[in-house]
């Protein structure tokens, strides 16, 4: 998923993509000490495994549950939902109206050019229910054509500060955790004694109620408001230049601080005494200055609601404008905080700066950080046309590489999927042709910086993505038990209408395709959001008729165990189908789910008296 484009201000060699804010200024030669790529290159492809999807046999729909009285949300308007502001195909942190439910009647299958796979045929994917679709058929923009957009839109969309968190994100079991990646937003911790090794524990009732549900503020341009976490404490959700704390089972505030600015970034992964890292605006927009500039980094205490610290810093490469930061991140007790005009390390209790990024006379520079259970960046060296990528695995308190893997030509973006394991995603040669800038993962030993393998994933069968252009903007995968889990294309499923697919797993040390998978079911989809333990936590979206589930996953049989099964009331599950599973912010956490915005926009002039959420939560207790 790429991120809002911001001014052409370029570092050195670097294509158009992400260039910083207009107050930062560009680099002279990068930064980040250059390093030798080790001998060897990175070895043959692992041939493609055999296609495991065959005919599934037919599965029962779930019983109607029993709805709470009263709910929330409207059907949708006649002639669907309004467009989106600007025809953006990710659409991290971007309000979409949802997508058409599984289950909505899509015609018969096999329809001619319908793409083959899983063993039987499959029919195009339907439009999103309202959403702007990109050329090609249905297929996602190619990195080329997001590039092109992005350009188009930039002074639409969010500039400068407006460069906005994902997945989407994240890992959410914590740095102390499993390794784990899924792009959904903050952290989400539980307690001991769960399934398979993990936290969840199956309820003994898993029909949820609606616990709490907030607004979309109002506001007269897109603004981000990404960020959202869950401590044992509180929920704790951004909002416009604020960071607010909410009682996890009510909704009633427990805490609120302001920020200079609003928020434009956030870390995926928490430290294990509840403390998170954020990037935000230097101020408010202003009429003189709409789109002030993306420089502060700061740490707050996701339980005590405070802002622990913050600063901006100057680029090693000199000059004393402050650095635009793009992403950040946790690893340990250190904040890594990067930028296409530099990047700096700061201490998590108290913002101490540890350390830059050493400048290269050859103009190469950290592309961005990764964190977790370790540290590692994306270095970037070569010119526009010809870029060489090496990945290294760092010291997080001295910045100092401990290994280095060089991709392979043919990759001018590569994103982190995991830290502990190392493995990375690219497209190579941009061949993967759908958006989701994955062609190839790569297991990495990041003791000694080789390749373990590198295994193929075929675009027309995998719906996990990355962000084109972002280091640590991964989504809908989860790496554990040396194992990266990954969710098949929608396709066709038993019955007349509707789609399914499946959770696979990929051995990182082989490469295989490993036996058995984690079948939706007829018009469900499921959606990898997290390791627990050696299980996979994730979402099962229900058809336009039923509410969703939360599911955890074996890791090692795949089989499945119901943590939640959302209301099938008309009004909450037609609230609950606002959020987009791509762009939106979803936690779990001992049963509760909570479904957030990553931006909101200004009224629909279209249907103005449209009931949109900030938050939506369920619980099952």
């Amino acid at each position: 998923m790429t991120q809002p484009p911001q001014p052409p201000q370029q570092p050195p060699n670097e294509p158009p993509n992400t260039p910083p804010a207009p107050s930062a200024g560009p680099p002279s030669g990068g930064f980040g000490a250059p390093q030798d790529p080790p001998p060897g290159g990175f070895g043959g492809p692992t041939p493609p495994p055999a296609d495991p999807f065959g005919k599934q046999p037919p599965q029962q729909p779930a019983a109607p549950q029993d709805a709470p009285a009263g709910g929330y949300g409207t059907p949708p308007p006649a002639g669907g939902y309004p467009t989106p502001p600007a025809p953006q195909p990710n659409g991290y942190g971007y309000p979409h109206a949802p997508q058409q439910g599984y289950g909505y009647p899509q015609g018969p299958a096999g329809q001619p050019g319908a793409p083959q796979g899983y063993g039987y045929p499959t029919q195009p994917m339907q439009p999103q229910y309202g959403a702007p679709q990109p050329p090609g058929g249905g297929k996602k923009f190619s990195t080329q054509m997001q590039i092109i957009v992005a350009a188009a839109v930039a002074v639409v969309l969010i500039i400068g500060g407006g460069i906005i968190y994902s997945s989407t994100g994240g890992d959410q079991g914590g740095s102390d955790e499993a390794s784990s990646s899924g792009a959904t937003g903050g952290e989400a911790k539980g307690g001991e004694g769960g399934l398979a090794g993990g936290k969840e524990k199956a309820p003994a009732n898993t029909k949820s109620k609606v616990a709490f549900q907030f607004p979309e503020p109002v506001v007269t341009d897109i603004t981000t408001v990404a960020g959202s976490w869950v401590t044992d404490k509180a929920y704790v959700k951004s909002g416009i230049a604020e960071v607010t704390g909410y009682d996890r089972d009510k909704g009633t505030k427990l805490w609120s601080f302001p920020l200079a600015g609003e928020i434009c970034g956030v870390s995926r992964h928490t430290s294990k005494d509840d403390k998170a890292a954020i990037l935000f605006q230097e101020t408010k927009p202003t009429k003189e200055n709409k789109y002030p500039s993306c420089n502060q980094v700061g740490a707050i205490d996701l339980n005590a609601g405070k802002l622990l610290w913050s600063k901006s810093v100057t680029s090693a490469t000199g000059g004393d404008r402050p650095i635009a930061f793009v992403e950040v991140t946790i690893s340990g007790s250190t904040v890594a905080a990067g930028g296409t005009s530099g990047g700096a390390a700061f201490n998590l209790a108290d913002g101490a700066a540890l350390w830059k990024p050493k400048v290269g006379a050859d103009g190469c520079y950290d592309r961005g950080y990764a964190g977790g259970e370790a540290l590692a960046v994306i270095r970037r060296c070569g010119t526009t046309d010809s870029p060489q990528l090496t990945v290294q695995a760092l010291n997080p308190t001295t910045g100092a590489p401990l290994s280095s893997f060089q991709m392979p030509a043919g990759v001018d973006y590569a994103s982190i999927v995991s830290t502990k394991p190392l493995v990375v995603a690219a497209d190579v040669g941009d061949t993967a042709g759908d958006g989701s800038s994955i062609s190839d993962f790569f297991s990495i030993d990041a003791a000694t910086g080789k390749l373990i393998v590198r295994i193929p994933a075929d675009a027309d069968k995998y719906a996990a993505e990355c962000g084109s252009t972002d280091v640590e903007q991964c989504k809908h995968m989860a790496v554990g038990n040396n194992r990266l889990y990954l969710p098949t294309e929608r396709h066709d499923g038993t019955s007349e209408y509707g789609d399914t697919n499946e959770i696979v797993a990929f051995d990182l040390t082989t490469g295989k395709l490993l036996g058995g998978r984690a079948d939706a079911g007829d018009r469900h989809t499921l959606t990898p959001l997290r390791m627990d333990g050696t299980s996979v936590i994730a979402y099962k979206e229900g058809p336009y008729d039923k509410g969703g589930q939360v599911v955890s996953i074996d890791g090692e049989t795949l089989k499945q165990t119901l943590l939640m099964e959302n209301p099938s009331d008309e009004t909450v599950r037609e609230a609950e189908k606002r959020f987009n599973v791509g762009s939106a912010e979803l936690l779990y956490s001992e049963g509760r789910f909570y479904m957030a915005s990553r931006a909101v926009h200004k009224p629909s002039t279209v249907n103005p008296d449209e009931k949109r959420y900030l938050v939506v939560a369920y619980r099952t207790d």
